[in-house]
């Protein structure tokens, strides 16, 4: 007779006590540092050394490394490592990303970025490409060893727990000690901390890869030649748009002093409309002309060529760039136009001013590393967990059409917070005046500074909720976790692209009617929401 499996409060006392899950806690860490250090706490830094805002919008666009990161995603699941591999298939990986990653914080540490910011942005590119590459492992790795004691649910809430408290480290521990021991000392100690977690990735366990790779096997669908068209139509236009951002910002970083750089407001109004359309329009009209293909061949009785794969990389390439599109195209049909819509303003009023965060608090209203760090980085935080507690209620009450509703339109709101905070809070100390928040024991400007954070990480908190949970009832269970990575990656895109811009706006006009101008922005996901509930509305009649 065999024992019963466990369940519930045994199941998770015997997945804690495997190395399994100490290896994922470290992991999360590892993660979530060189998120927050380089796409966060690194504006802090540039804004003290008096780096202009246009600059760090720019710098901002290594963040697009996290969207494109599924491109490169074949290379790391196939590639053997020169001297690494027989470390593990998995560790390999990530003892050389980790390498790089502290190296990349060491040589910060000994960089000046008021005085050599060309250097400064190169090492931060190459770090932000070693934690997008890092991630895709560790994702990777935790599908690889879940088993039935360390369960995938328990190994990523471990994660999670890992990488927010890597968040806390890399943003509000490290603001505190830059005040006290300098930059330079915090991001060495980061590095020396990163070399510490590539010692226990030494240490933990790894599975074999596979005798047959999965891209082996054809997809079934469009011909091995429809798939090689599409494959390099899809290839060149995200070829394009990496290569004309990269080298943008070359020519940016490059300007020598005293003369005048790009505009990049110029670059984003001109050029930003056209990377959308090569890495989103595009993709999605060759997939629906690939469908197209396979539907006539099916009609017609063509000769398919697909049922043997032309090659790996084609099949591989497909499958990354084009079969989750194509599925998306092919299930929604013109609907579709509606959904990227949506994907694409959601979280875009919200997101596209973060890397101004830090500045705008210590640089233009002369807050403290201390208190940005207690409002930011710990308040801040319980703030955000309540935003999503919030967002659950409102599924459970509402459904998932008008929590998404509700997202949208408070993430747009909470601008106008920040808005009023930077002319002065009038409206935001009225309010604490009125609920008697005055008395509470803190003064008047720390009340404003968490007023306003609470409203903002409230409001993203729950928007963040609801897209999450809309993007997942948008994908489908065939192709999750790809069409969930490159749907997730195409929400970092247009709030990428206008940050630089942005940041030349503040300069140009100061905070308050840029945060209002976000505020309107937003208006466009709301728009975008309703369009949506209408056609889910349809479809579920049909249904």
């Amino acid at each position: 007779m065999t024992e019963a499996a466990p369940k519930g409060l045994a199941l998770i006392r015997m997945g804690l006590n495997n190395p399994k899950t100490g290896a994922m806690f470290a992991f999360g860490l590892a993660a979530g540092l060189p998120f927050t250090l380089l796409l966060g706490t690194l504006n802090a830094w540039l804004g003290e050394a008096k780096i202009n805002l246009a600059t760090i919008g720019l710098l901002s666009w290594i963040g697009l490394l996290y969207a494109f990161k599924f491109l490169w995603s074949p290379l790391v699941d196939r590639l053997r490592l020169p001297l690494l591999e027989r470390f593990g298939r998995r560790r390999s990986w990530l003892l050389l990303c980790q390498g790089v990653l502290a190296a990349t914080f060491l040589l910060l540490a000994i960089s000046d970025p008021a005085r050599a910011i060309g250097w400064f942005a190169l090492i931060a590119v190459i770090g932000a490409f070693a934690a997008a590459t890092q991630d895709v492992v560790i994702d990777a790795w935790r599908i690889d060893v879940a088993d039935e004691r360390a369960t995938l649910g328990i190994l990523s809430s471990i994660y999670q727990l890992g990488y927010r408290l890597a968040t806390l480290i890399g943003g509000a521990l490290a603001l505190v000690l830059a005040a006290r021991i300098g930059w330079q000392t915090v991001y060495a100690a980061m590095g020396v901390l990163m070399l510490v977690l590539l010692l226990v990735t030494l240490l933990a366990p790894d599975t074999p890869r596979p005798a047959v790779q999965q891209e082996a096997v054809a997809v079934t669908g469009p011909s091995a030649r429809d798939k090689r068209t599409g494959l390099i139509i899809v290839g060149l236009c995200w070829g394009w748009a990496i290569v004309t951002i990269g080298a943008f910002m070359a020519r940016v970083l490059a300007t020598p002093a005293g003369q005048t750089p790009p505009s990049v407001g110029d670059f984003t109004r001109l050029t930003g409309f056209w990377i959308v359309i090569a890495t989103v329009m595009i993709p999605a009209l060759v997939a629906a002309w690939l469908n197209r293909r396979a539907l006539n061949a099916q009609y017609f009785g063509w000769e398919q060529e697909g049922a043997a794969p032309a090659s790996g990389f084609v099949e591989h390439g497909y499958r990354a760039l084009i079969l989750p599109m194509a599925e998306l195209v092919g299930r929604l049909g013109f609907g579709v136009v509606i959904v990227l819509g949506l994907i694409l303003s959601y979280r875009l009023c919200d997101s596209i001013w973060g890397p101004f965060a830090y500045p705008f608090y210590l640089e233009e209203l002369k807050y403290t590393n201390d208190e940005v760090a207690f409002a930011s980085k710990i308040f801040g935080v319980g703030m955000t967990i309540l935003g999503v507690s919030l967002g659950g209620i409102s599924f459970a009450m509402l459904g998932r059409m008008p929590t998404l509703l509700i997202g949208a339109i408070v993430a747009a709101a909470s601008n106008l917070l920040y808005a009023d905070l930077a002319a002065g809070a009038p409206v935001i100390d009225a309010v604490a005046g009125t609920l008697g928040l005055h008395g509470l024991g803190a003064d008047a400007r720390m009340v404003r500074l968490m007023v306003a954070i609470s409203g903002e990480n409230i409001a993203g908190g729950l928007a963040g909720a609801a897209f999450v949970a809309y993007l997942s009832s948008i994908a489908s269970k065939e192709h999750s976790a790809v069409q969930y990575a490159l749907l997730s990656s195409l929400t970092l895109l247009v709030g990428s692209l206008g940050r630089a811009g942005l940041g030349e706006a503040v300069e140009q006009m100061g905070y308050a009617p840029v945060f209002r101008f976000t505020a309107a922005l937003g208006l466009v996901a709301v728009v975008f929401v309703l369009l949506e509930w209408v056609r889910w509305k349809r479809e579920l009649r049909k249904g």
